[in-house]
């Protein structure tokens, strides 16, 4: 089974990579792995949510935020080499805009991470960084980047 036949078992479509919001590129490749620039939760080009998690933004909705933002992270890395080349997922870096107190990031970001381990499965598991931050662009309540190791 290829990664693109577990994402339709999954009936999950990868969108186009979302359009970079100043001077990068969606996913740059350097050897064997690709980064992928940091991607926001935009469904059909629009944030559904501004604000801080545990403010404006409830953990479960930021928890899918995260999910939604790691299909975005695909689709860029699929734009540039094919999904189907991923060998492994190697690091996710999540920033959650919090409201004051809140310390749940890694909560959030799990909807990211537990995302790739459904369709990755093994291959999935990667190290990872939860950062909450003050502010995200467009007031956006997640943004999630992925690195991954891709093969012939």
């Amino acid at each position: 089974m290829t990664w693109s036949d577990r994402l339709r078992e999954l009936d999950v479509e990868l969108p186009s990579a979302p359009a970079p919001l100043a001077a990068y590129v969606p996913a740059a490749q350097s050897g064997s792995l690709v980064f992928t620039a940091g991607q926001l939760p935009f469904v059909s080009g629009a944030l559904p949510a501004t604000g801080k998690v545990g403010a404006d933004v409830s953990p479960e909705e930021a928890k899918g935020y995260a999910r939604t933002s790691a299909i975005n992270a695909l689709a860029a890395i699929h734009e540039l080499v094919g999904i189907d080349r991923v060998v492994r997922v190697v690091k996710v870096v999540g920033y959650v805009a919090v409201a004051e107190g809140f310390t749940a990031v890694p909560a959030v970001l799990n909807g990211a991470s537990e995302f790739l381990g459904e369709v990755f499965g093994d291959a999935g598991r990667h190290a990872r960084s939860a950062v909450g931050v003050s502010e995200l662009p467009l007031g956006s309540p997640v943004e999630v980047e992925l690195v991954v190791e891709i093969g012939e």
